[in-house]
């Protein structure tokens, strides 16, 4: 079987953890042939070691480091766009959209962290993939503040909010119910042992680490869910699956390499953006199983704070922005548009960094041309006399 599935792993660290990835494959009978691992690294890592390391487990896949993202862009007429991709960010997950692009035959992508791992009680593989085909009835959830703390199913026990939550949606009435899903078009995998949580919480819960004090654990979920429509929730790009026809609306924002020095939300953003796109075409967003063992390597806690405090003010307003536009688009290029024109002409003097969200807006902008430049057809070479 041809790879059908594009799995993008930004790395800079432990890049061996893909190799239990695989062996979790193995073990559930989930093919191999249908991957295409590729690892988005810098020039300083150990680009050689990784291509022995998919060599050595038979597994399809690429290594891009700097300079052969450099040399991609160029390959694709495309470096005019080098810019959406910021170096030594996370945000570098963009790449792996924009290979997935280039390469039609990828149905579907995976986003894995290096600092994570499978368990064993799910085929990891099989069951986003089987999440994305799902129809049936699962748990919704909504809350009076139009936000839902992912971590809402032990939230009593835990008092635990995510990275990205606003601090504004906190203490909300949490309603739940059932309904049939849709079209699933993202599968968000959670985790288990150090919760993705910001500085801010990390510090209140004691922790100079970067780590959390409180862990969560099997009993903290309880099954899949789905926010309602017109309600909002953060995805984390550590344990992710969606189709292709996403990334139109899926951008990882530009992050870190700005003048703002506005880090740290590249995910949650996209998954704004995405939640938006989604409601408005009818689509959905599944949260929940599999779960991943997340171990979160151990770095001071004021190193992420000074990296989310230029933005905290603007996560508490994004969402507004782009839920205030868009509805009568028909594509997820269209409801991205409408969302990059509201944010890139849009007067956010009264926030602070909020120049920030006009150069969001102006990525965004780049984003849908870099596609479009991706899919038009290319001249071929001329032929020798």
């Amino acid at each position: 079987m041809n790879a059908d599935i594009c799995v993008v792993v930004p790395t800079i660290r432990e890049y061996e953890c893909m190799r239990s990835y695989f062996d979790n494959a193995r073990e559930h009978g989930f093919d191999l042939d249908r991957l295409f691992v590729l690892l988005v690294t810098e020039d300083f890592c150990d680009a050689e070691g990784m291509e022995s390391m998919l060599d050595d487990e038979g597994v399809a896949g690429a290594v891009f480091d700097g300079t052969a993202r450099e040399e991609w862009y160029d390959e694709h007429d495309v470096s005019e766009y080098s810019h959406l991709v910021p170096a030594a960010s996370h945000a570098q997950t963009s790449f792996g959209l924009l290979y997935m692009w280039a390469h039609p035959e990828f149905d579907y992508g995976v986003f894995i962290d290096d600092d994570t791992l499978p368990h064993d009680e799910w085929d990891f593989f099989g069951r986003h993939m089987a999440n994305l085909d799902r129809t049936d009835e699962v748990e919704s959830v909504s809350s009076d503040e139009r936000w839902v703390n992912v971590l809402y199913q032990n939230a009593d026990e835990h008092g635990l909010y995510p990275r990205g939550y606003p601090y504004s949606a906190m203490d909300e009435t949490v309603e739940t119910g059932t309904r049939e899903l849709r079209d699933v078009v993202a599968s968000q995998g959670l985790w288990t042992n150090v919760p993705d949580l910001d500085a801010v919480r990390i510090l209140m819960d004691g922790d100079l680490e970067g780590q959390a004090q409180t862990r969560t654990d099997f009993d903290d979920f309880d099954d899949d869910f789905v926010a309602e429509e017109g309600q909002y929730l953060t995805v984390c790009s550590m344990n992710l699956a969606f189709e292709r026809e996403v990334i139109p609306a899926f951008y990882q924002l530009p992050m870190d390499d700005n003048e703002w020095e506005v880090g740290r939300f590249d995910d949650i953003w996209s998954g704004v953006f995405l939640k938006r796109a989604a409601d408005v075409l009818g689509k959905d967003v599944l949260t929940g199983y599999p779960l991943c063992e997340h171990n979160k390597a151990a770095r001071p806690t004021f190193d992420d704070l000074n990296n989310e405090v230029p933005g905290l003010e603007l996560n508490e307003h994004l969402w507004e922005v782009v839920d205030a536009v868009g509805d009568d688009a028909d594509s997820y290029a269209g409801v991205f548009e409408a969302m990059a024109d509201a944010l890139a002409d849009g007067d956010w003097s009264d926030y602070r960094n909020g120049d920030f969200f006009n150069y969001v807006g102006e990525h965004m902008r780049d984003w849908l041309d870099c596609l479009d430049a991706l899919a038009a057809p290319r001249a071929a070479a001329p032929a020798d006399d």
